[in-house]
């Protein structure tokens, strides 16, 4: 097991770039700690299978270094980072057995007989493989596929790190939840340090303890799954994350009143100040639908809204609102009417997010 630090890393595939849009990954400083459960979180092309290849060490960065537990390895090829890879597509052999397929990393670097037999079987309990040991790797399922390349990179126990690029993607939907859990048992037994890359937020939050967010080449956030939902650091995770995404209003500052383009929004004295003070004409307001208050009748500091349409979900409904010309969310629970024609909205100071530039500031309620 390894710690895993990216200093001052970064990459481009151009041979001379001009502009921060020209790097697939922008300069970044990162640690992956020893033993943790990680997921890489983003959309297709913001970087992910381009990070993950510069670990593993099948690319080398333009810049910057990687270093396992302190030492700089940008030099080294994979197989001298002991780093284990499971990508999109099962990588096994199919006129192998189950078996064989799982004791091959083993022999390929002359562990004993033994300690091989001892692995495999060990693996293939935690996997649910043991029955499919004797059979041809070709005559599997995809998902059982998928399962023994898991196996093959957990069958080793000096792995520095073990790294998944959407391993879960040809996998049938109802599979996967099984999978998704079975993965971090496997963490939580062998303690390995794993890195999860996926662009699905449930995937993401049901297999790691914190979550890097990338964007346009960037870790945007990294924290819990709690702090990425109540907490986001950049408007495109709010954006990303929760479903659906978080409300955001551009606003202004202007004879004393909060605008959103000309409608005056209630927010309370901490959240004036803090929008009066910003250095940028890129201000924005951001509150998860979850958290808007949603009432039929008048109510003090309430902000009269038209009701669009909403969408029952059965334990919830998701509203539709105009506040002003701006659209936005709120959800409200099975055992509250949805308001018809008009509603009146409350945004909870401390439930609101302030955003210059597209990152969260703080706000001073006090």
């Amino acid at each position: 097991m390894a710690e895993i630090t990216l200093k001052s890393l970064a990459h481009t595939y151009l041979s001379d770039p001009k502009s921060p849009e020209d790097y697939a990954i922008r300069e970044m400083n990162h640690v992956w700690h020893q033993g943790g459960a990680y997921a890489l979180l983003g959309p297709s092309g913001c970087g992910k299978s381009t990070l993950l290849n510069i670990i593993s060490g099948l690319l080398e960065p333009s810049s910057g270094d990687v270093l396992f537990d302190g030492e700089r390895v940008n030099a080294l090829p994979p197989e001298g980072r002991n780093i284990a890879q499971v990508f999109q597509f099962p990588v096994i052999y199919d006129t192998m057995t189950v078996y064989d397929n799982l004791a091959f990393p083993l022999r390929n670097v002359k562990t004993p007989e033994a300690r091989v037999h001892e692995r495999v079987m060990e693996v293939a309990d935690v996997l649910e493989l043991t029955a499919q040991l004797k059979r041809k790797a070709k005559n599997l399922t995809a998902d059982e596929k998928q399962k023994v390349s898991m196996g093959r990179g957990l069958v080793r126990d000096d792995v520095s790190a073990i790294l998944f690029d959407e391993p879960l993607t040809v996998i049938d939907p109802q599979l996967k939840w099984k999978l998704r859990r079975k993965l971090k048992e496997i963490h939580q037994r062998f303690e390995i340090t794993m890195v999860y890359v996926t662009h699905d937020q449930l995937e993401a939050s049901t297999f790691a303890d914190k979550i890097a967010v990338m964007y346009e080449g960037q870790v945007v956030q990294f924290g819990t799954p709690r702090e990425l939902f109540e907490t986001p650091n950049h408007t495109f995770v709010g954006y990303f994350i929760g479903s659906p995404g978080m409300n955001f209003f551009d606003v202004s500052f202007r004879d004393g009143r909060v605008l959103a383009d000309e409608t005056e929004l209630s927010v309370g004295p901490g959240v004036r100040r803090a929008i009066e003070g910003a250095r940028s004409t890129n201000v924005k307001l951001g509150i998860r639908p979850e958290f808007v208050e949603v009432h039929e009748a008048p109510v003090e500091g309430g902000m009269e809204a038209v009701v669009e349409h909403a969408q029952d979900l059965g334990t919830y409904s998701i509203v539709y609102l105009r506040l002003g010309d701006t659209p936005l969310k709120a959800r409200i629970e099975e055992d509250q009417a949805v308001p018809v024609g008009r509603a009146y909205l409350r945004f909870p100071d401390e439930r609101l997010g302030l955003y210059v530039d597209e990152f969260r500031v703080e706000i001073d309620h006090e």
